[in-house]
């Protein structure tokens, strides 16, 4: 140890200063990886965590602002709703309501020729209700029948029409017409576990 501070003590100032630097230099690099360094990264981790919260926080203002509006958006597709189940019959309904169709068509002064209820076919919480129909008269009598269907209480939706002539006279051409009409009933509960029940047997 004497020896070590007779050694420094022979040196001359700018070593001593030199010396002395390079201590610090040391030190400083110890104290920097060792403290300052894992601080820093600490801090840079809090501080983009302090970022994306207050990114979340906007968001969710911004969320909360538009609940009012997204409210009143949500009752009136509720109404909306409520009006089209009114518009859809129920299964003990469908008998009347097929009813109903052939006898706007007689009023209109139709024949029909076919009327052939086809197989349910199952939606997610419906049934479409399809019905093959072949009828004859005048062009206006179809118009007539058309359009009463359209202004019954329940949806019945009119496609697949085709024309033909049958047979014409002085007065005015007589038509076939091939349609396929459909209305839609709502699944009941013990129907709607059955289609979920199959959906899921499907999936597996």
């Amino acid at each position: 140890m004497d020896l070590g501070a007779e050694r420094l003590a022979k040196l001359s100032n700018k070593q001593k200063i030199a010396l002395l630097t390079i201590l610090l230099l040391l030190i400083g690099a110890v104290l920097y990886f060792l403290l300052i360094r894992p601080k820093m990264n600490e801090l840079k981790a809090l501080s983009s965590k302090l970022n994306s919260l207050q990114t979340q926080i906007q968001k969710d203002r911004a969320t909360a602002a538009k609940l009012p509006i997204l409210q009143k958006e949500y009752e009136g597709l509720n109404r909306l709703l409520v009006a089209a189940l009114t518009e859809l019959p129920n299964q003990k309904e469908i008998p009347a309501l097929l009813t109903s169709v052939t006898d706007e068509g007689r009023r209109a002064g139709l024949d029909f020729l076919v009327f052939k209820p086809k197989p349910e076919v199952p939606r997610d919480f419906y049934a479409e209700v399809p019905v093959d129909i072949t009828v004859s008269g005048s062009f206006r009598s179809v118009g007539n029948f058309f359009n009463a269907v359209g202004n019954l209480p329940r949806i019945m939706n009119i496609s697949n029409v085709v024309f033909s002539k049958l047979k014409s006279d002085d007065t005015q051409a007589n038509l076939k017409v091939t349609c396929l009409a459909t209305t839609f009933r709502f699944l009941d509960k013990n129907e709607l576990n059955k289609e979920q029940k199959t959906a899921k047997e499907k999936k597996k």
